[in-house]
């Protein structure tokens, strides 16, 4: 079988080799239009298809053998991608050709329900399910992320919202709102200004009221495990219809090992596949005081496994259910905290009873509001960035002074 496939590949230039169904329709139609000929572009492209099944045939017998062998002793490490769709461009936009292909054999973990993902947004997604999953097993709770360039600008669990934070968030005094919809308002919510243009995952099926939720709010994609007929309606819609809309597979089984080519080398390592339960934090604490809320267990299960995928170094502060501050990605921890804490405080003082009452004229839109509030609360602005800020209120409002937010924080 493979000899005589490989062999009439080799002779191209006089037969054609062809090695699915697939091809079928197209040999008839070119057999049709040249008096029962094929044209040898189409011979070169057939002979190619036949040399990749071929190759993959071999990389599978031989990955096999491999896996078998200790390290030391396998001869080559073989592996076959099938490629799934092209991307407009790479991690930027001089990296073209960009593409995304799938392990020979396997799909992708999502399949595309709306939308041209992006190389960037592929990664989100895949970061940001793999975070809020985990969540959803190790809490028992609702769970959602959100993502922007590769790591967690906020995650959170269903967690009911104090009466004050109704206010803050802008949710509407007594509205009800659905397990997935309060985890992603969190989850947004944590910093607010990060997360504009973020994409987001969902544990659960989405429901109308989380689709509602997140049509208000500037994002590219989400991924989940479902959605209702009404939900994906309304996503659809966002964005003149290229919201992207990412449905999980179940159960997806990404392998053992990752590979990962950076300048022209190879990096293979395990998955950190390591999962991270509430017994992780209830079982061996070392400190004097051994007593811990349910609380506090849950919220250092949520910070935790954010951390497992935010670029490092990393550090987070969370409470209530949700990432309060997430400082990622610095050489420092040093500076991760400074930049953690840092959030942490825009984020409690979104809350300041004057932050609350800020006399926003009608017709500003909801992001401009967020800013808004955050640059207020931050109060460093330039002559030209106080201006373009006071256009926005009925009237200028009074300075929120420094002693005041120590007093409150």
């Amino acid at each position: 079988g493979p000899s005589m496939m490989r062999s009439t590949a080799k002779n191209h230039a006089f037969t054609t080799i062809v090695t699915s169904p697939d091809q079928y329709g197209e040999l008839i139609k070119e057999m049709t239009q040249n008096n029962g000929a094929t044209s040898l572009s189409l011979r070169k492209r057939f002979a190619a298809k036949a040399f990749a099944l071929s190759a993959s045939y071999d990389s599978a017998i031989a990955t096999y053998f491999a896996n078998q062998l200790e390290e030391e002793d396998k001869p080559l490490v073989v592996r076959a991608y099938q490629p799934e769709f092209t991307l407009k461009y790479g991690c930027n936009p001089h990296q073209k050709p960009a593409q995304i292909l799938s392990r020979n054999g396997t799909k992708l973990p999502f399949d595309v329900l709306n939308g041209k993902p992006g190389y960037i947004n592929l990664l989100d997604a895949a970061n940001a399910w793999q975070l809020v999953s985990e969540l959803r097993e190790a809490t028992g709770l609702a769970a959602a992320a959100s993502f922007k360039h590769v790591s967690p600008a906020g995650a959170a669990v269903a967690v009911p919202l104090t009466d004050v934070e109704y206010k803050a968030y802008e949710v509407k005094a007594g509205e009800t709102l659905t397990p997935s919809a309060l985890a992603y308002l969190r989850a947004r919510n944590a910093d607010p200004m990060c997360s504009f243009g973020d994409f987001c995952a969902v544990s659960d099926k989405v429901d109308e009221a989380t689709a509602r939720y997140l049509k208000k709010e500037v994002s590219d994609g989400i991924v989940a495990p479902d959605y209702t007929d009404e939900a994906l309606k309304i996503l659809k819609s966002k964005k003149g219809g290229k919201f992207i809309v990412l449905k999980a597979i179940p159960n997806y089984d990404a392998g053992d090992v990752e590979y990962r080519e950076v300048y022209g080398m190879t990096f293979s390592q395990k998955r950190n596949s390591i999962k991270l339960t509430q017994e992780n934090f209830s079982e061996n604490v070392v400190t004097s005081k051994k007593e811990l809320s349910e609380g506090a267990i849950r919220d250092m299960t949520l910070a935790s496994i954010c951390l497992k995928y935010t670029q490092s170094n990393s550090v987070g502060f969370a409470k209530n259910g949700m990432m309060v501050g997430v400082g990622a990605g610095q050489q420092s921890r040093v500076d991760c905290v400074k930049l953690a804490g840092r959030k942490v405080c825009t984020w409690y003082l979104r809350q300041h009873p004057k932050v609350l009452a800020l006399p926003f004229k009608d017709g500003v839109k909801r992001q401009d509001r967020v800013n808004a509030r955050v640059r207020y609360i931050e109060g460093d602005f330039t002559v030209e960035e106080k201006t373009r800020w006071e256009i926005l209120f009925t009237e200028v409002p009074p300075v929120l002074t420094e002693e005041e937010k120590a007093e409150f924080l």
